[in-house]
């Protein structure tokens, strides 16, 4: 479905939709097309258990740089993680044109993982549309690369103080990956190695990520995790999939 040459990974974004909806539906999600880009559709899978369960949303592929992300979400899906243990809401292709370009931006050069407060993308119109119609969520990750990091890292947005899920990611991508060891990352301050807490209120930012989007009008406990470009992308994937498989497990665990 993607090939692999040296450098950044080439694929192609209808070939990942197409497999991201054929995993999905084989592991019983609903498969809703939100929007279309380019002729690639902008993808919404979810998956409802009954009973009270953890209402869990994933988001990647906002940077069509960054192919680590949504690779990890499919082999998820594939592997059977997303079982009945929450009811899911996956978002893994934002940005198929970045993908098909291999850039940040979109077609008209926006960074969509800037445009949350403005609205000025189709791509985001489209999502935050979606976003509107869904039930609030306890839990959301944003997953992403970061070409300029020497190790893995994570912001984590909770308000609330609730149950912390940042320090066993940590731990547990460990094992896979070097955490980050800078104690200024993207020019915010570290809490402790490998984790952004910000003290400033991120609703006050001039230009919204997803994250604080989704802190805004979604959810009370917000991740997004990084790894860095320049290592392996199987490694990449493999640093992704610790972190998410361990919050997954924490966040169902009762």
């Amino acid at each position: 479905m993607s090939a692999v040459k040296a450098g950044p990974a080439v694929i192609d974004p209808r070939a990942l939709a197409a497999r991201f909806e054929a995993a999905g539906r084989a592991a019983g999600f609903r498969v809703e097309p939100f929007g279309e880009i380019a002729d690639c559709p902008l993808l919404a899978l979810t998956k409802r258990t009954p009973g009270p369960r953890p209402r869990i949303y994933l988001s990647a592929g906002i940077h069509g740089d960054e192919p680590a992300p949504p690779l990890a979400l499919v082999e998820l899906i594939e592997a059977g993680v997303f079982d009945n243990r929450a009811v899911w809401f996956l978002c893994p292709l934002l940005n198929p044109v970045g993908f098909m370009r291999r850039t940040r931006e979109n077609a008209d050069g926006l960074d969509l993982n800037r445009d949350y407060k403005d609205f000025r993308s189709a791509e985001i119109r489209a999502h935050a549309g979606w976003l509107r119609r869904q039930p609030n969520f306890d839990l959301t990750i944003c997953v992403h690369e970061d070409w300029e990091s020497k190790g893995f890292y994570l912001y984590e947005l909770n308000p609330n103080r609730g149950l912390s899920l940042a320090q066993p990611m940590i731990d547990a991508v460990s094992a896979v990956c070097p955490i980050e060891t800078a104690t200024v990352i993207d020019g915010r301050a570290i809490d402790v190695p490998g984790i952004i807490r910000p003290v400033r209120d991120p609703l006050l930012r001039e230009t919204w990520p997803e994250a604080i989007y989704l802190r805004a009008h979604h959810t009370r406990l917000s991740y997004t995790i990084e790894t860095p470009s320049a290592f392996p992308l199987a490694q990449r994937i493999a640093a992704h999939r610790a972190a998410l498989e361990t919050a997954l497990r924490l966040a169902t665990r009762g």
